[in-house]
């Protein structure tokens, strides 16, 4: 299913998208409402950013980007996301 052109009226429409989302390569996702509650204003501290792997897309990499796990798991998947991003 393509979103493009889409309406997106309510959450149930946006989750059912989102689920939809495949490519080529076989990638499939899953999603789900996050239907909690949570702080308003909390700040991220320098090093609790600094802590994070995180890597800026080549497209508007400020708001574009992949956050790799603190612990890599010993996976393929992983292993190219690493790769791509950071070459």
């Amino acid at each position: 299913m393509n979103w493009r052109g889409k309406p997106l009226v309510c959450h149930q429409t946006i989750v059912k998208l989102i689920s939809s989302t495949t490519t080529a390569q076989g990638l499939t996702v899953q999603c789900s409402l996050d239907e909690n509650e949570y702080e308003k204003g909390r700040k991220v501290s320098d090093d609790e950013l600094g802590a994070l792997k995180l890597y800026p897309a080549e497209f508007c990499g400020k708001w574009n980007y992949t956050i790799l796990p603190r612990t890599p798991r010993r996976t393929a998947g992983v292993r190219r996301v690493v790769d791509r991003v950071v070459s």
